[in-house]
């Protein structure tokens, strides 16, 4: 589906925030990358998406090369879920989450606001779809913000530390979205520092430090009980785990 190989990604001379990154996510796969902050998680993202230009290795989505070297940008089959929200305070909810398709896709009005309605029940916002984001709580935003990503019936969708701009009370709604998502079978690559939601959704754990990949897996289960590197042994004993079953995040 989406495969990321011998990815590099450096800023003029300095050392590589990532060096010779190489992993694949298979369709409905959510796959989790974790580790350390600076550890240039973020930046991966950024490069997948082609906001970043890239100085060597390819991004290629369903066989089709989308980025190379020196080369960076937007490829509309990859949707992005950053921090911060970034919604239009000018415009209401279902204004910010239709116009990418309206204006970018060029698509039926009545088809896309009827896809909006669908998507804003589905994370319980139709209620405020006149409202402003203004007056929208953090959480609600943030839901917006899936929203506005899914519009686009992207292949394949990145969150980006969707929850660390949150309010503790806020994490949790904003994560059912995520988890609901991987039960529907959504292809993700999600960048959290949220561990028991970690362990609940990954189909497999990307653990990178210092631009480099220094330990993959495809059970998560064993990945937080036993992980097989001194360097994952370290960075997983500075956090407390619940008894979380897939799918489900502990409160």
């Amino acid at each position: 589906m989406l495969e990321i190989k011998n990815l590099v990604k450096s800023y003029k001379s300095n050392a590589p925030v990532l060096d010779d990154v190489s992993f694949s996510v298979k369709k409905g796969q959510a796959v989790v990358v974790l580790g350390p902050s600076g550890c240039g998680k973020s930046t991966l993202l950024r490069c997948v998406v082609g906001l970043e230009d890239i100085q060597g290795g390819e991004v290629i989505l369903a066989d089709q090369k989308i980025s190379g070297e020196k080369h960076a940008h937007v490829h509309s089959g990859i949707g992005m879920v950053f921090q911060s929200y970034d919604l239009f305070p000018n415009m209401n909810v279902l204004k910010n989450v239709s116009l990418s398709p309206l204006i970018a896709q060029k698509r039926n009005k009545e088809e896309v606001y009827a896809q909006a309605e669908e998507l804003l029940r589905r994370v319980g916002l139709w209620d405020l779809r006149e409202a402003y984001p203004s007056s929208l709580s953090g959480g609600q935003k943030q839901r917006v913000a899936i929203v506005r990503a899914l519009m686009t019936n992207p292949e394949v969708m990145l969150f980006d530390e969707i929850t660390a701009a949150l309010d503790p009370e806020m994490v949790h709604e904003v994560l059912e979205v995520v988890m609901e998502l991987a039960k529907q079978g959504r292809t993700m690559i999600i960048v959290t520092h949220e561990m028991n939601f970690a362990r609940a959704v990954a189909d497999h754990i990307v653990f990178i430090d210092q631009g480099k990949i220094v330990e993959e897996s495809d059970d998560a289960e064993k990945f937080f009980s036993a992980p097989t590197t001194t360097r994952a042994k370290e960075f997983l004993k500075t956090f407390e785990f619940d008894k979380t079953s897939r799918h489900t995040i502990s409160d």
